[in-house]
């Protein structure tokens, strides 16, 4: 069984190609590089995930997010900055460097800058934003805790960073930017 692995450990399983579990703000989330097509087709076909919805990717930092948002006009920008009330995913307009497998069949990409602290040091280790999504078989209820991870998943993923949720009882806000418009309350 998937025992809990350090935050080295985790990472030198991302930049292997692996995929990892990981506490966030209100679930367990799986993730893996999100340039690295071989770990994104693994983490949906663990998941059962239909690879046309894509994946959300979380950073530490607006920062880490630059590259995906090159062009976006400086309002906007602003916009991504602003606190928020909860965690929130914004969907940005893919400006060509999101995969495929990240941004699905749509032509935005889903961003959140996570307020976690485990999320922002393994993301910070990593270098980059990560891939996060809710850690469970498409449509069945989301992990809450490492044993569920576990239970669920046995010894398909290559790592598994331990630790608390961050407190919040719902995932994220999902809002679109261009237009404000909340499409996950």
């Amino acid at each position: 069984m998937l025992q809990a692995s350090s935050l080295d450990t985790a990472v030198a399983a991302l930049h292997e190609g692996g995929v990892i579990a990981y506490p966030t703000e209100a679930v367990w989330g799986l993730g893996c590089d999100p340039d690295d097509t071989s770990a994104l087709t693994r983490l949906l076909r663990i998941k059962r995930r239909d690879p046309a919805k894509g994946v959300i990717l979380v950073a530490a930092d607006l920062d880490q997010f630059a590259p995906w948002l090159e062009g976006l006009p400086d309002d906007r920008r602003a916009v991504l900055a602003e606190p928020q009330p909860q965690p929130t995913t914004w969907l940005v307009p893919d400006n060509g460097r999101a995969a495929e497998l990240v941004r699905g069949e749509h032509d935005k990409v889903a961003l959140r800058v996570s307020d976690h602290p485990l999320v922002g040091e393994l993301c910070r280790a990593f270098g980059g934003p990560l891939v996060s999504t809710s850690a469970n078989r498409a449509g069945e209820p989301s992990a809450m805790n490492a044993e569920e991870v576990r239970r669920v998943f046995g010894d398909e993923l290559d790592a598994l960073l331990d630790g608390p949720l961050g407190g919040h009882t719902r995932p994220s806000t999902i809002r679109d930017l261009a237009s404000g418009r909340v499409l996950r309350a």
